[in-house]
């Protein structure tokens, strides 16, 4: 093992369920280099996954509590590891790449940590996102767009979970933020990524957003829904974040919209857009709106279910309220926890890896 603190670092995020690659220019290095001090580094490969007392990690470490303790609360308010604080006492883990560090650097992100982050995607990052054919993400529209007669599970319903958070934060979304820092930003609103529960409270504590109540968080998604955004969450029945997405500067939207790739890598679509054609007046508002180009408008407007992502952006301005959403026959549901998702990845990146090997 090498002695260098970044090296390890480096490959101590790598073995994520989204890991974080060696590249031939050492541009991952670069950034861990701005994020994080050497001694930083070398903490940060102490932890694990699961959250932890200090007492733990130090006597595991062989170093004093009290010191380590500090040590961690410093970074935490830097966005370099999680923590939360569960009966008076703190609880520490590891932040993964993504999501975790390139989120938590929302506040401090500036010119130079966005062309780092850019560069990285390019190289090495979107394929990273691609590698498990398993979609970290799962798109819910709004409840208004989805057919009365659908039968709905309670993970289906974006705004019911919204008002059933015990503590919801919002962000500035770093993926606009970084792409405006790179010169080639978008229009779409930026304060717009809410956090859930145990998230959201790691981020309010930390200054990287701010608390709002769930009637906020309500008005954001459907003041993003008529912006034109695309409401994302982990792939996972519980409710731990909604990513607003637009389809120029998101990670995964980009995989799909600039790189033709399909959108199964990225997104879990469970819903899927259907056309009265009784009502359909063939104006074409919904192909403007549709992000991923799952429309087209002939005679009457025709959808395409394996690019559709479900979303709902097309009826939501439909003004014959021709178009509704249905959950789809052959959907995937969401996994139970996000463990289950980070083990389904881990699966899949290692199957597709045999076969390439083997192939």
């Amino acid at each position: 093992m090498s002695d260098d603190p970044y090296q390890q670092l480096q490959e101590f995020l790598d073995q994520f369920p989204l890991g974080f690659p060696r590249t031939a220019s050492g541009i991952e290095m670069d950034i861990l280099k701005r994020l994080f001090t050497e001694e930083e580094a070398s903490i940060a490969v102490l932890l694990t996954p699961a959250l932890e007392q200090a007492s733990q990690i130090a006597e595991r470490a062989g170093l004093q509590e009290k010191d380590i303790e500090t040590r961690l609360d410093a970074m935490a308010r830097k966005g370099l590891v999680f923590r939360i604080r569960r009966g008076g006492k703190a609880l520490y883990r590891a932040a993964p790449f993504m999501i975790g560090l390139y989120e938590y650097s929302v506040k401090k992100i500036d010119k130079e940590l966005a062309a780092l982050f850019q560069a990285y995607y390019e190289t090495a990052y979107l394929q990273e996102l691609g590698a498990s054919d398993v979609p970290g993400f799962k798109v819910l529209p709004v409840e208004e767009n989805i057919d009365g007669g659908t039968v709905l599970l309670p993970f289906h319903k974006l705004k019911e979970s919204i008002r059933s958070a015990r503590k919801i934060a919002v962000a500035d979304c770093v993926c606009r933020k970084e792409a405006r820092l790179a010169g080639h930003g978008c229009s779409y609103p930026t304060e717009t990524c809410l956090s859930f529960g145990a998230a959201a409270e790691y981020y309010i504590e930390n200054g990287m957003g701010r608390e709002i109540t769930a009637d906020e968080a309500v008005r954001i998604v459907e003041e993003a829904d008529r912006a034109g955004l695309v409401h994302a969450g982990a792939n996972a029945k519980h409710l731990s974040n909604i990513c607003n997405c637009c389809p120029c500067c998101c990670a995964s939207m980009k995989g799909i919209t600039k790189k033709g790739h399909d959108k199964h890598k990225y997104l879990n679509a469970l819903f899927e857009a259907v056309v009265n054609d009784q009502t359909c007046v063939a104006c074409g508002l919904c192909a403007e709106r549709c992000p991923v180009g799952a429309i087209e408008v002939r005679d009457l407007a025709e959808g395409d279910r394996q690019k559709c992502l479900g979303c709902g952006l097309c009826a939501t301005e439909c003004p014959s309220r021709a178009i509704s959403l249905r959950l789809r026959e052959d959907r995937e549901e969401p996994f139970e926890r996000a463990l289950d998702l980070g083990v389904a990845i881990l699966e899949g990146k290692r199957r597709r890896l045999g076969s390439a090997a083997g192939g």
